[in-house]
């Protein structure tokens, strides 16, 4: 994978690369985590380079960066498992805590790791030209789909009155705007659950939404 493209937020535009990352990118995309996940958010969830390393000897299928002009702005990150519909699963087991040691190579599934882009650059779209580029992987590559667990950081706001199921389903019927879970709807991807205690994070009270883009070309 490697692709050149132009991006624009309408006021600006500049010409961006979405390739796979390498070694001589783990500083820069340390920095990307750094600034996309500011305190409160503890650094040591950050990247570290013995995950990089293993998601670059593993499976660099699945780990894309973002430049623009020449400056790693975004990465995204994912490995193949074979994983049942409704499996139950937390982030820590589905990635083996990030260092995706659990790397099925004839997985059926493209599971996404972690997506980032530097605050700077978001208005740009370059979540959701990585996104499409997962996509792109996904057919490449013959798996069936590409499924995450998506935030749902405006639960929160609701949980003393709906449960997640619910919440999901109100945004998914756009009822309600969630800024994680509308943002993967507008980028193609379907809900098909919610995963509970997938993550220590308190504006979801622990749930994600499983979000998940079927390979068109595979019934």
């Amino acid at each position: 994978m490697r692709k050149r493209i132009i991006v624009s937020d309408g006021s600006r535009t500049a010409e961006a690369e979405i390739r796979p990352y390498t070694r001589d990118d783990f500083r820069a995309l340390i920095e990307v985590q750094a600034e996309s996940f500011p305190p409160p958010y503890p650094p040591e969830l950050w990247w570290n380079e013995a995950q990089l390393e293993e998601h670059v000897r593993r499976f660099p299928a699945g780990a894309l960066c973002v430049a623009v002009d020449g400056l790693i702005a975004g990465s995204m990150t994912a490995l193949r498992r074979t994983l049942a519909h409704g499996d139950g699963h937390i982030w820590a087991e589905a990635t083996d805590n990030g260092y995706i040691r659990n790397h099925e190579p004839d997985g059926d599934t493209l599971y996404v790791v972690d997506l980032c882009v530097r605050p700077a650059y978001r208005s740009l779209g370059l979540g959701k030209w990585l996104i499409q580029s997962m996509h792109e992987t996904v057919v490449h590559l013959g798996c069936r789909r590409l499924l995450s667990g998506g935030r749902m950081p405006g639960y929160h706001n609701h949980a003393d009155r709906m449960t997640p199921e619910q919440y999901l389903e109100e945004v998914k019927l756009g009822r309600l705007r969630d800024p994680v879970v509308s943002f993967l709807i507008r980028c193609g991807r379907i809900p098909v659950g919610v995963a509970h205690g997938y993550l220590d994070d308190e504006e979801s009270r622990g749930n994600a939404a499983l979000m998940e883009w079927r390979n068109p070309f595979i019934v």
